[in-house]
């Protein structure tokens, strides 16, 4: 049996076939179903150690994104698109898998044209509420077609939709309050708030965050996941922001990345989240936390901004356009949350009831399913 994943460029793309594919380890060896091979195609492998752990193959295809703005480099990435396209094409046609899984993103073009051509079944996956552009196009020949939210499903055809939820790797189901506190080295009496900005971090999150952080600290502790690529600079500036160096090493846990272990923990330890509205959304509301969500302002068809009033709607957080966002507002909100209880904890029950955590578990079996008929 041959499952191809692909998906391109982010997280949200790649965590969730992470997901998948941990699922259909499992399928696989409850039913002794021999001779397993997993691949993934995209133009990076993302995260090496998580391919290996899972058994996955990285297939390196060229591909070229299409950018929001006017760019010289979407000339270009139209040749290494169709590039991409014939790399795709031959690879598959030697490998010939029983099923190939599209996450969405620029680098799943090549591999699902590919598929489409070779006559190779498609099960593909979106986890916003407006479908982007590859998803939209792949919906057209995909045999069936999976959605994170049901507002997504007007998108594609009736009769090949379904709602699964989002796809969220097994050891970030929970969260884990016994001993998260003292793994992270924080008060278990005072409240805490954690801070997700993606795992590239997001500027506009990190400076608010930092400009707040002398009046945060006296009330509350701050885990702060900055994104690699900002750490030091944000580490630096908070320093200096908090003239209270006993307050700071207290009271506030920077983090470039967070990985399952210290996410959980970070979870576990924490009343409120602060967080983009990307697919993280279905990660806090498998933890049944509360939230405040900033949509990231420039996004294909404004899906963050949809995503976050999407799950508004169901009484489990509160969104605050990017726009709007300042130090006294953040702080306002933040302490609106912790000065009523009732509404936390129903914002929480609300979060939790939105949870999909069985989201992977159906995709793969409609994965191994079609994979078995097509391969018989």
């Amino acid at each position: 049996m041959k499952i191809v994943f692909t998906g391109g460029g982010s997280g949200g793309h790649f965590y969730p076939i992470i997901a998948v594919a941990e699922a259909v380890h499992k399928i696989v060896d409850s039913e002794k179903i021999l001779d397993l091979e997993l691949y993934y195609y995209s133009d990076a492998p993302y995260n090496k150690e998580d391919l290996f752990e899972n058994g996955i193959q990285f297939e390196s295809i060229f591909a070229g994104k299409r950018r929001l703005y006017s760019s010289f480099q979407n000339f270009i990435d139209i040749f290494k698109t169709g590039f991409g396209v014939v790399q795709a094409v031959g690879s598959l046609f030697f490998l010939y898998p029983d099923v190939v899984f599209g996450k969405g993103g620029y680098a799943s073009f090549p591999v699902l044209l590919a598929a489409r051509v070779l006559g190779i079944p498609v099960v593909i996956h979106e986890s916003d509420s407006v479908p982007g552009r590859v998803n939209k196009w792949a919906g057209r020949f995909a045999q069936k077609i999976a959605v994170s939210y049901d507002e997504a499903s007007q998108y594609f055809p009736k009769d090949r939709v379904a709602l699964t939820g989002q796809p969220i790797r097994q050891d970030l189901l929970e969260r884990k309050p016994e001993g998260a506190t003292s793994y992270l080295k924080l008060d278990p009496t005072m409240p805490t708030i954690l801070i997700l900005g993606g795992s590239l971090g997001a500027e506009a999150i990190n400076n608010i965050v930092i400009d707040s952080l002398p009046q945060l600290l006296k009330n509350y502790q701050v885990i702060h996941q900055t994104g690699i690529k900002n750490f030091a600079e944000v580490e630096a500036r908070a320093k200096f922001m908090v003239n209270n160096t006993e307050l700071y090493e207290s009271r506030y846990r920077p983090f470039a990345f967070l990985d399952p272990l210290a996410m959980k923990m970070s979870a576990g330890a924490s009343d409120l989240v602060v967080s983009r509205a990307g697919s993280t959304i279905f990660e806090i509301a498998s933890w049944g936390l509360a939230s405040i969500l900033i949509p990231i302002t420039v996004s294909q068809d404004d899906h963050q901004k949809k995503n976050a009033f999407n799950y508004a709607r169901h009484g489990a957080t509160t969104v605050i356009e990017e726009g709007n966002l300042s130090p006294a507002i953040l702080i306002g909100e933040i302490n609106r949350f912790f000065e009523d209880d009732i509404r936390r904890r129903n914002m929480a029950a609300c979060a939790k009831a939105f949870a999909t955590p069985l989201a992977a578990q159906k995709i793969a079996r409609l994965l191994v399913d079609i994979a078995l008929e097509h391969e018989g």
